[in-house]
């Protein structure tokens, strides 16, 4: 039973690194108590706080969003005047050329000069206006992504925040069950000295003993690894002792969880629809974008220029303003226009699908998490029950053992089956919490 525990703590690890969090702290602006650089404590308010707070994914996250706002800024800058000034100097090495007029020529000099020059241009094209629609949206899915990074950190952290704690619950109750067949065993092993029991009663209890110092071996090494999660998803230092300040009571408690059974999904507040959307929106910009081929752009330009000539034989006759303007009319492309409209048209075709299917399957998806968190709640209320009965039985038998009244295998077998029980109520408790992250998460709520 203990694999399935281990199984969740692997996944939650895979999970961390997959997503790129961080290994180090990078400032103590957070809501966790702080002791030292070496020591956080966290509740699980604090640890989401401090997640969002440091986590490198969410940070990259926020500098995408701080790009496409960049190059939305930019595709409005390319209908604005770009100015330009240029400056230099020519000299021809006292080189004459020579001038014809009739049967006579004349001897003309090439001093040297100074020219400088100042251009001022403006192009303003239905693809530039369309652009700046375009880079609106995508800064729109941008932030709509940060949103879902901050739910995918937060929500791990709660299940490794809770995992942990489940696992400590349980690391108390092996514990506790260790010391109960260690004082038994001792107890046996002085009335096999003393001819009053045999030594197979002895080997089985020292047998249940090694296996449940296994089991609590494990459970520790699950603890630590879940700790390491908590590192990576918090930014922590490696090192960092991580101290949860909250028992399993105060995070887990089933009739707030059951309390999100009566709440409606609205498409309109899920990550996942909205993105589709917003998609869809981009691939309707995109196909107005192709067609702004078909349409004229206009370019207009001013130009200073001027020279300056060292000596006086220089003569400039370079006009020094010049303004004009350029339309540019597309006229024949051999088709590969209305190619580029019809292929952003099925990809507005492709993405209204997808986002029709995207909304049935939230729809299906949101039945299916309520079906789940009903049943992982009934377990979990069954499991409270049998672990409750199972802790009694196994008190009883080991009064009963010490009496003689019952044999070493009946004891090892209500060992046995206490700590089934117990873990079967921990994957009952996680599975609840599990359960409900994921509808949350789907109401985002």
């Amino acid at each position: 039973m203990m694999k399935r525990n281990f199984g969740k703590v692997e996944c939650l690890l895979a999970v961390a690194l997959t997503l790129g969090v961080p290994a180090f702290a990078q400032s103590s602006d957070s809501s966790a108590v702080i002791q030292d650089d070496s020591k956080l404590s966290f509740t699980l308010d604090e640890a989401k706080k401090y997640a969002l707070a440091h986590n490198r994914t969410i940070k990259n996250a926020s500098y995408d969003v701080q790009k496409s706002e960049a190059a939305r800024w930019k595709a409005i800058a390319s209908m604005l005047p770009q100015v330009s000034g240029n400056v230099g100097y020519n000299y021809f090495f006292d080189k004459k050329s020579t001038m014809k007029s009739g049967e006579m020529e004349f001897p003309i000099s090439n001093p040297a000069y100074f020219e400088f020059g100042i251009t001022a241009t403006a192009t303003v094209s239905g693809s530039q206006i369309v652009g700046v629609k375009v880079s609106k949206i995508a800064e729109e899915l941008s932030q709509i992504g940060t949103g879902k990074t901050d739910q995918v950190i937060t929500a791990n952290v709660e299940k490794s925040y809770v995992n942990i704690l489940a696992l400590e619950k349980t690391r108390e109750l092996l514990t506790r069950n260790l010391e109960n067949l260690n004082n038994l065993h001792k107890m046996t092993m002085n009335a096999v000295k003393a001819g009053a029991a045999e030594q197979n009663d002895a080997d089985q209890i020292a047998v249940q003993v090694s296996s449940m110092n296994s089991a609590l071996n494990q459970t520790s090494r699950g603890i630590e690894v879940l700790y390491n999660t908590i590192r990576l998803m918090t930014g922590a230092k490696p090192d960092a002792e991580i101290v949860l300040t909250q028992t399993l009571d105060d995070v887990v408690n089933p009739e707030t969880i059951l309390s999100l059974m009566g709440e409606d999904l609205s498409l309109s507040r899920n990550f996942d629809y909205l993105l589709k959307w917003k998609s869809l929106e981009l691939s309707d910009k995109q196909v107005t974008l192709s067609k702004m081929a078909y349409v004229p752009n206009l370019s207009l330009f001013y130009n200073y220029a001027s020279k300056a000539f060292p000596g006086d034989e220089g003569m400039n006759m370079v006009p020094p303003h010049t303004v004009g303007f350029k339309l540019n009319v597309p006229i024949f492309s051999s088709g590969s226009r209305w190619a580029d409209v019809k292929s952003a048209k099925l990809d507005y075709e492709k993405a209204r699908n997808e986002m029709e299917d995207t909304e049935q399957q939230l729809g299906i998806q949101a039945r299916q998490l309520r079906y789940n968190l009903t049943s992982a709640y009934e377990n979990f209320e069954i499991q409270s029950n049998n672990i409750g009965v199972m802790q009694r039985v196994f008190k009883s038998n080991t009064e009963k053992f010490k009496y003689g009244t019952i044999s070493s295998m009946q004891l090892t077998t209500s060992s046995t089956e206490l700590v089934n029980a117990q873990n079967t109520y921990i994957n009952a408790l996680l599975d609840m919490v599990n359960a409900h992250v994921e509808l949350r998460n789907l109401l985002n709520r």
